[in-house]
């Protein structure tokens, strides 16, 4: 019962990762109410009431969850200015907890990013593989191609695009980890000749004109406003004059990111550098660095979807994730993504995945119908398993 005696309004959603408090029923109907939780004003009266009760359980029974279990959200700390070494504390933060427990309950190739779905009633393992296919199509990608995944995550886009599409692939990543698992699985598969994943920040990547296709998936988010233009010249640095960029990309219904409820609980517990615009600022951004939109494509009823599955795996998984991380640290995600949900629900938060090249680039780079963006790839299988 602490969040009584607290003004921060996060103190009610604490308490629930402290198993301080329970949530009986349905967690998604409780969080559809957050924002009431920051107007709520309650009598002092019933303040005094709860402490007394509190003081009282306290002192007739020992807490239920250990020190050790709050550990995960009480080594967080807000990122100011994006620098490499906040990124990296930051990505670590979130990425690192265990590939096990994200393996609970993500699809078979580790995709932490939204499905496509071809119907509600999908699964997601072929949605997922969907997706993957969906992009290396709107890069068209092929043979001979240098491509470049900008956060790779656990190395599912760089090992499919290397396997289905004979590319060339380099992925970086911030993430321990997710690197340790990508390089298993790029030897696992036999692409060591073609397929390459680095412990390095974007920022980094040293030349000019090395990639005719680069994809950015899920990383923008953790980019900070105010560097946006470095991403976007980085990519362009990086780019060939005639190449593709695919950015993959949540965006939000507000400018800029305005200090609320929803923001700073992401901000302390999951993403600590997380920071999202509206798509007009980021496309305006992408003007400010030559570049031009050939295509824009919005997923967030796939991101619903998306997050159906993993609230309902996760969910189903409690028993075994506890193997991996503790009972805060399972609550957390749990609200995160369950809040997420509701978000991009009610169109607070949208996802859409934007295709640019080089402004000026002739030919240029995109036929003329979006014919090759629909059709499947032939040498897809039907549900691609690692």
């Amino acid at each position: 019962m602490s969040f009584i005696k607290r003004r921060d309004p996060l103190s009610f959603a604490e308490s629930y990762f402290k198993c301080d408090m329970d949530v009986e029923g349905d967690l998604a109907a409780l969080l559809a109410l957050r924002e009431q939780f920051n107007r709520l004003h309650i009598d002092w009266r019933v303040k005094t009431a709860g402490l007394l009760n509190a003081l009282t359980m306290r002192f007739s029974k020992p807490l239920s969850v250990p020190h050790w279990q709050h550990s995960h959200f009480s080594t967080s700390k807000t990122v100011y200015r994006h620098t490499r070494s906040e990124n990296r504390a930051s990505v670590q933060f979130h990425y690192d907890v265990s590939n096990a427990f994200y393996g609970l309950w993500l699809d078979p190739a580790m995709v932490y990013s939204c499905a496509y779905f071809s119907s509600p009633t999908q699964d997601l393992a072929s949605a997922q593989t969907a997706k993957l296919d969906l992009i290396c199509r709107k890069l068209q990608l092929q043979p001979g191609d240098q491509f470049l995944d900008i956060g790779c995550g656990w190395g599912a886009l760089v090992i499919y695009a290397a396997r289905h599409y004979g590319v060339t692939a380099r992925g970086v990543t911030l993430s321990q980890k997710q690197y340790d698992y990508a390089q298993a699985q790029i030897k696992s598969a036999g692409l060591e000749a073609r397929v390459t994943v680095h412990l390095q920040d974007y920022r980094d990547i040293a030349g000019q004109a090395l990639f005719n296709k680069i994809a950015s998936v899920g990383m923008c988010e953790h980019v900070g406003i105010k560097n946006i233009p470095v991403y976007l010249q980085t990519v362009r640095r990086l780019l060939t004059s005639n190449g593709l960029f695919l950015n993959h990309g949540i965006s939000s219904d507000t400018e800029g990111w305005p200090d609320n409820l929803g923001h700073t609980f992401v901000n302390r517990y999951v993403f600590p550098d997380g920071q999202l615009d509206t798509l007009s600022n980021l496309q305006r951004q992408m003007a400010l660095a030559q570049f031009e939109v050939l295509d824009v494509e919005s997923m967030r009823a796939h991101y619903v979807l998306t997050l159906r599955h993993w609230i309902k795996q996760l969910a189903q998984q409690h028993a075994s994730a506890l193997h991996y991380v503790n009972e805060a640290t399972f609550r957390i995600w749990l609200a995160y993504m369950t809040a997420s949900r509701l978000s991009f629900e009610n169109g607070n938060l949208g996802l859409y995945q934007t295709l640019l090249c080089p402004r000026g680039a002739s030919p240029l780079p995109q036929p003329l119908t979006r014919r090759h963006m629909l059709t499947p790839h032939a040498r897809q299988p039907p549900n691609l398993v690692f």
